[in-house]
């Protein structure tokens, strides 16, 4: 398994090796050790979830304030075009985002540290996104983004097909902003 830096701060891609033979393949989908290496507690991570979007799907952005969450994010199933925006004031990446393409064929995961938004667009008929993560959710610590949002222009590759009520009613990404940057 190969680690590469990803264009936000703090953010690992980790690239599972595949070893390929009649009956298929095998690969390593989680490392501890490699975790440790770089600077994640593979213990901290409490809760592993699943979802299954179809083709055009856009599950975004999404967050937690609070404490925040840190995830590994990977795709079992399908592809899906997975985009970070960086929502840590203090963070030198602070508002940039960036985007990756998560599928069955790389295995490739996702650290995502806390305080980033996190979210994606399912490119196949069916995408499973597995999520590993460090903290219970609180629903009255959660922060969305809409999609769409004229600051953020994300290029989501394929028309939306579905979204749900509550990313709908999201908020810009100019007022979560000015609620982050607010004196505490």
């Amino acid at each position: 398994m190969r680690v590469e830096r990803g264009a936000l701060d703090g953010v690992l891609l980790f690239i599972p090796t595949q070893h390929h033979d009649d009956r298929g393949f095998f690969t390593r989908t989680f490392d501890a050790a490699l975790a440790r290496e770089h600077g994640l507690d593979p213990a901290a991570f409490i809760q592993d979830s699943q979802s299954r979007s179809r083709r055009g799907v856009i599950r975004a952005l999404h967050g937690r304030g609070g404490q925040g969450e840190a995830k590994l994010v990977r795709c079992a199933r399908g592809a899906v075009h997975d985009v970070l925006v960086d929502a840590r004031p203090e963070s030198p990446t602070f508002g940039r985002q960036m985007a990756t393409v998560l599928d069955d064929e790389t295995f490739a995961h996702l650290y995502v540290p806390r305080g980033l938004l996190h979210g994606y667009q399912a490119l196949t008929d069916q995408a499973d996104v597995c999520y590993r993560i460090d903290r219970e959710h609180d629903p009255e610590e959660d922060i969305a983004v809409r999609y769409d949002d004229p600051d953020l222009a994300i290029a989501w590759p394929l028309p939306v097909s579905v979204i749900s009520p509550r990313d709908l009613a999201a908020q810009s990404w100019a007022r979560v902003r000015q609620r982050l940057l607010a004196p505490t």
